[in-house]
Parts: structure tokens; sequence; C-alpha cells
């Protein structure tokens, strides 16, 4: 008997028909003879709900009541999931995350997994239940309920095919795979057979929805292999997996969005050692990720910096930015949410050059200019104007040629 593990998005259990869609689907793997662990997201769109209820009551709320609030929305889905399992005639158990022996530190709201505990996921398991357990969420070290990030039921399943040595885990979303864009921005896009981790773990953190960047990062490091499928049909999906030679020869795999960015520039900044320490410690004590980092030294010994962070990181980096920017004497501050960010992605860039060359002169050709650059051995990223995210997307997919096979 094969131990399948198996997550369902938010779309996927968005309402009771989409839950007993999902449920039958359950009921045909364990009906098939395999054991079932089924993670859950929270229903459509009550993550963001849940949210919106929270900055109606205050204008900051604190992260241990914000992770107390959201944790609720998956444990509403795992129980009504369970709940149609057991209409098909099938023994299923609904478990939160602290239950399942899911373990994490203390940072409220991005969490991370520290330990797994699976002891009564496995006698469930084995008294011949399939085992629905809710995503996103686990328990800090003071017995909190602590949440992982949006996106992080994908972690959460990859965590516990670790743990539990399953034989498959399965990402069911709303969509049939990868693509090599969003299909939603270019109709041409194309899905793919199979993907490497890195190039995957790339796409995840520049803003492809389909995969949490966390989960990707996990299941290289443990070597599972993950499957990204439709729940809505049964069509194969997409092979995440280790790099084989062959995936070399194509040049770059996918070009992916990230709207989800914010522009943060010091001006007039003292040109001295320890200014830029002393601004990102500030920064990394408040958990706030940094993505680009650009350092323009001027005249008279004053210096510019720019970065991005997430739009949710903007409120907690703006206070900071503030407070440091006074102490520190710089001249102005300046915060910009009209960007995103665009970015190709190939492990086949290592070996081939004027990658870089291509995909700036498809912007230019595209009147799209580039605010910031950033690079890595399989990834080239430009910050742009919001408006033109869609049409750089367009553009480099063309330039590119990844309509083709």
């Amino acid at each position: 008997m094969a131990l399948v593990v198996q997550k369902y998005g938010g779309s996927s259990v968005a309402d009771a028909e989409c839950i007993r869609r999902v449920a039958s689907r359950i009921a045909e793997t364990r009906r098939a003879g395999n054991g079932v662990v089924c993670v859950v997201s929270a229903m459509g769109k009550t993550t963001n709900n849940l949210i919106e209820l929270a900055y109606q009551v205050t204008p900051s709320p604190s992260d241990r009541e914000m992770d107390m609030l959201l944790s609720t929305g998956e444990q509403i889905s795992v129980s009504l999931v369970a709940m149609a399992l057991h209409e098909l005639g099938l023994d299923a158990a609904s478990l939160t995350g602290p239950q399942a022996g899911i373990l994490t530190d203390h940072v409220h709201t991005k969490a991370k997994i520290t330990g797994i505990e699976p002891e009564r996921v496995r006698k469930f398991l084995d008294d011949g239940h399939v085992v629905v357990v809710a995503g996103f969420q686990g328990l800090t070290p003071t017995n909190d309920i602590a949440t992982l990030g949006r996106g992080a039921s994908d972690l959460t399943a990859v965590a516990l095919a670790v743990a539990l040595q399953a034989d498959v885990c399965q990402i069911y979303t709303d969509v049939e795979g990868v693509y090599t864009a969003d299909p939603r921005i270019v109709p041409e896009a194309r899905k793919l057979k199979e993907i490497a981790y890195d190039e995957m773990l790339e796409l995840a953190s520049l803003g492809a929805k389909v995969l949490q960047s966390r989960s990707v990062e996990f299941a290289k490091k443990y070597g599972v292999t993950l499957e990204v499928l439709s729940s809505f049909n049964k069509v194969r999906g997409t092979i995440v997996k280790e790099e084989v030679k062959s995936m070399e020869d194509i040049v770059v795999r996918g070009v992916s969005m990230d709207k989800n960015q914010a522009k943060v520039t010091l001006k007039g900044l003292p040109d001295e050692p320890g200014a830029a320490a002393g601004l990102f410690t500030q920064l990394a004590r408040a958990n706030i990720n940094i993505d680009m980092i650009i350092q323009n030294v001027g005249e008279h010994g004053e210096a510019d910096i720019s970065f991005t962070v997430t739009r949710e990181d903007l409120p907690k980096t703006r206070s900071i930015i503030q407070d440091v920017a006074q102490n520190a004497g710089a001249k102005d501050t300046n915060f910009e949410e009209d960007i995103c960010k665009i970015s190709i992605v190939g492990v086949g860039m290592r070996g081939h050059s004027g990658v870089a060359c291509r995909m700036f002169q498809a912007l230019a050709d595209n009147a799209i200019n580039i605010e910031m650059i950033a690079t890595s051995e399989i990834k080239v990223s430009a910050v742009i104007k919001e408006s033109a995210g869609e049409l750089a997307t367009q553009a480099l997919h063309k330039a590119f040629q990844l309509e083709k096979e």
C-alpha cells in the first residue's frame, strides 16, 4: 500500500460542491488501496476576508491574534472535507496543524517549521482513516498557534510527506500544472511536463503562484518529487524534480511577474561604513525580508539606497525607515507601490550568453523602462512600473519563443 499526501488549495474547496468533488477524488485514491493524508487550505477568499475584518476592527492587529484568527479558515475546511468523506462511507479524521504535530518557531505570521511529531497522524492511518490536516499552521514552543505565511499549505503537505516518508506528494490547484507564463496574461503559455527544483523555486519566489517557494525549497532539500495537478479534471500535471542533463538544453523555462512588490529609497545617506548595516539590521529584527538592493554613491560623500519588500511588509518598513533615516541623517525617503518585478528563469542560462541582452532589448522594444536589475545563475529580474507588467510578460514570452516545445 502506498502512502499519498495530497494538498488542495482554496479554490479547490471554495464551496460545498467543490468540497464534495475533492472528497470524491480523495475517496478514489483511498479505495485504490492507498493510505491518504490530505492537507487543505481555507475556502476560497476566506483568509482575505478575515484579514479585511481584522483591519476593520483595528488598524494594527497584533501578529499573535492574526494567527489565531487566520488559522480558523483551514479548520473550517478540514472539518467539512472530513464530513464529506464520511458521507461517502469512508473513515476520516480532521486535525489542526498543532494536533497533527507540526511544530514551529516563535515568529508569528511567518513561522518556520522546526519539526513534526506525526505519531497521531500515523495512528489514524494505521486505523484505516483518511487524515485531513489543516494547512498553513503549527504550534510554537509556547503553545500558541502560528501561521507559516501565505500559501504555506503547500509547505505543510511537503513537510508531512517528508515526516511520514510518503510515496507521492500531489499538489492540487485550479490550474493543470506549471506554465511558461500565467495563461491569463499570455494565452499562448504552454504547460510544462517537468521542471527542475531550482527553476520552480525561482519562479515561485518571483511571483508564480502555483507553488509556495518555501515548499519547493523543502522538497528539494529532502528529495520529495512533487506533482502539480488540477482538482477540476484528471489530466497529467507537471512534475517538479531534481535537475537532469536534458533540462539544460532549454535556455529559458518561464516568465513570471510579481505585483506584490514595493520599492523603498533612502536619498542622501552618509556614505560611510556601517550605514547600510544599521539600516538592514533594523529591518531584519522586524522579520522583514529584503529582495533586490541597489546602492548608488553620489557626490559629497552621500549615497542613495533602494530596495524592495513585499507590499504587506511596507507599513512596518515605512515606520522603521523613517526612524533610521532621521537617525542616520538621510535627506529624503521615497516609497513606491506602483511597481512589479518581471523575471525570466531557466537552468540553461548557466551555459548560454546574451540572455540578459535579449530580455532588455525586448523590454526596450516595447518602451518599458527598467528601474532595478538582479541576476543569478538561472534568473534575470527587473523592476518596472506595474502598469507595464502584463505587456512585459507577453513581450518576454514571445522574445524567447516559449510557446514552442
